[in-house]
């Protein structure tokens, strides 16, 4: 959810702005929807973690737009420092036309998801803070749908329409990456509204290889991380389907300085379960007692989950058990399979 970015785009002489979705692809690019920034525009802004503790906001500019595809790759102007780093880019995977319904999931920010909420609590006074809130839909493809048009037809779960026969609920979906079996395979691109409230389109990986030209498409291999040729979906390329096991900790040395370990904490410190309040705390206190104890303590998370390293590199075996007590709430995140990346490649630099 951390890589789940809104799109925000302002529009010249008082023009409505406009309002998308899309996903980090890497340390300062985000996927979406080329429709969602069509000139003109004044102002081109990519938010993550909305009213969160990890929030935070930049301007963008767009180095790849194609019409054709609805296929847009953004820069990030800036990456603060309570911005998560990206250790890796995204799976992706094209679909062969087949007689299959496959199992599909987004996230994106449509329009039947704004709330107005007065203040911070139920009692509170005050004019309304208007929101809008993050929607995550599972639903399926059937592949042989949308085939002339050239995209998925997703059948999800319909929303109630509350906002009149010319506008849609599910404006501000547009830019969401499309997911089956650990990979992108699409992009939420349109509602049609005759196909009534439980579809939506989704352009397909497959149209980036048949409508983008040779220097667009290597623009997304160098910054999205696009395979060079489409790798088909559930191939051994795109599923893990059997991943190796975690790295362990064991045996490396106490003396390790900081300048080895820097890599391990900015993965740690992407952790979803690390950066919400008190989310290092409570992990500890299934680890150690000693770790707790005697780690050094810093308001800074980069330099809290250092001091936590340190610490269990003196007392053997607590930094693989640290380890198990992020997977159970990790749950197999991506941001802890780039976790378990940086930390073999620590161990094999020390064996």
């Amino acid at each position: 959810m951390a890589r789940v970015a809104e799109v925000l785009v302002g529009r010249p002489g008082g023009a409505p702005g406009r309002r998308g979705s899309g996903y980090r692809v890497g340390d300062r690019h985000v996927l979406t929807a080329a429709h969602l920034i069509e000139p003109p525009l004044t102002t081109l802004g990519v938010r993550f973690e909305a009213d969160r503790p990890g929030e935070w906001i930049t301007a963008a500019h767009v180095v790849l737009r194609s019409g054709p595809a609805d296929l847009s790759l953004l820069e990030l102007a800036d990456r603060p420092s309570v911005a998560p780093p990206v250790h890796h880019t995204p799976r992706y995977a094209v679909v062969p036309d087949s007689e299959a319904t496959l199992r599909v999931t987004a996230v994106g920010f449509p329009r039947f998801k704004v709330r107005e909420q007065a203040g911070s609590g139920l009692a509170a006074e005050g004019p309304p803070a208007r929101f809008r809130d993050s929607c995550h839909v599972d639903g399926t493809v059937s592949v042989l749908s949308n085939r002339r048009e050239g995209t998925f037809e997703v059948a999800v779960a319909p929303p109630a329409d509350e906002v009149g026969p010319r506008r849609s609920p599910w404006e501000g979906m547009s830019g969401a990456a499309l997911w089956c079996d650990g990979a992108i395979i699409g992009l939420i691109t349109a509602h049609h509204r005759s196909d009534g409230l439980g579809r939506l389109a989704a352009v397909r990986v497959q149209c980036w290889y048949e409508v983008l030209d040779a220097p667009e498409l290597e623009l997304l291999q160098t910054h999205a991380g696009l395979p060079a040729r489409p790798v088909p979906i559930g191939s051994r390329h795109t599923a893990d389907m059997s991943p190796p096991a975690p790295p362990t900790l064991a045996s490396l040395p106490s003396t390790l300085p900081m300048s080895e370990l820097k890599d391990l904490v900015d993965a740690l410190t992407a952790l979803p379960s690390l950066r919400r309040p008190n989310g290092l705390d409570t992990i500890l206190e299934s680890v150690d007692p000693r770790v707790a104890a005697h780690r050094p303590r810093d308001d800074r998370l980069r330099f809290d989950v250092y001091g936590v390293l340190r610490t269990c590199l003196r007392y053997p075996g607590t930094l693989d058990r640290f380890m198990e007590a992020l997977r159970l709430w990790e749950e197999g995140s991506e941001e802890l399979r780039a976790v378990d990346r940086v930390a073999a490649e620590l161990v094999l630099r020390h064996n």
